[in-house]
């Protein structure tokens, strides 16, 4: 049990003194990297989708005929 207490002391103790957090501002920021990022890739995602359902599509209908 004391290795466990030794052990969240420690932790605690780099948290507090150790880490560097960011600022507010800094946080904002990589916050609006990351959803301009998640929709540019929704995008492409998306694109792909489409352009691979009409593809498809057409290959299905050629079949089909």
């Amino acid at each position: 049990m004391n290795k466990l207490s030794l052990y969240i002391q420690e932790a605690y103790n780099e948290l507090l003194n150790k880490v560097t957090w960011p600022t507010w501002k800094e946080l904002q920021e990589s916050a609006l990297v990351v959803l301009v990022a998640t929709a540019i890739i929704t995008l492409v995602v998306l694109a792909m989708d489409l352009t691979s359902r009409t593809v498809f599509s057409g290959i299905y209908d050629l079949l089909i005929s």
